[in-house]
């Protein structure tokens, strides 16, 4: 999915808003990263929505060290739920790493997991099971129906902003005051 990488619409490194015209409630209030967006289709992970299981169970399922670690694991969206994908500052390269920017990296191999368990894993991070993913065309459509609200992501929100914030941080970002938007669409 590099079709597109340079294209002046491309979407890679950037943050999704779920817009009240979204009538998807899987993503009711969802912020998305988008790693990837081609021709072929775009590739996400909601990073705002936790789990009820924590980075500790994980590692502790998977026989790895690190089951102390209480940090929360994101549902990535609907697709591919069993499969984690761990967003991760620049650094040390894992067995199945793909560079989404010069300081965002995705890493879909257990290595990355044996590093953050044993202390010796990328600085800032998160893990999360599933994502979101649209084919050739289908987020262009949703965008041009204004499903979306898009921005340029940046690694402050996504790294260093408690997730509870993240929602409000982007919609500040976009220049949206939460406190004005109305739950009831399209009436004046």
């Amino acid at each position: 999915m590099t079709a597109s990488k340079y294209s002046p619409h491309n979407l890679r490194h950037h943050f999704l808003v779920a817009s009240p015209y979204l009538a998807d409630p899987r993503f009711h209030g969802a912020v998305i990263y988008l790693c990837e967006h081609s021709d072929d289709g775009a590739l996400g992970l909601m990073i705002n929505q936790p789990l009820d299981i924590h980075l500790g169970e994980i590692l502790e399922q998977l026989d790895l060290q690190g089951g102390e670690l209480d940090l929360p694991v994101f549902s990535g969206g609907p697709v591919e739920q069993e499969r984690g994908f761990v967003l991760h500052s620049a650094g040390t390269s894992w067995q199945n790493t793909a560079v989404v920017t010069d300081d965002v990296m995705l890493t879909t191999s257990r290595d990355i997991l044996a590093g953050i368990g044993q202390n010796h894993g990328p600085q800032e991070f998160l893990l999360a099971l599933g994502y979101s993913g649209w084919g050739a065309g289908q987020l262009e459509d949703e965008l041009s129906g204004n499903a979306w609200l898009t921005c340029p992501a940046n690694t402050d929100i996504l790294f260093r902003t408690p997730w509870t914030d993240r929602y409000k941080a982007v919609l500040k970002l976009i220049g949206i005051d939460l406190n004005q938007l109305s739950e009831t669409v399209g009436h004046a």
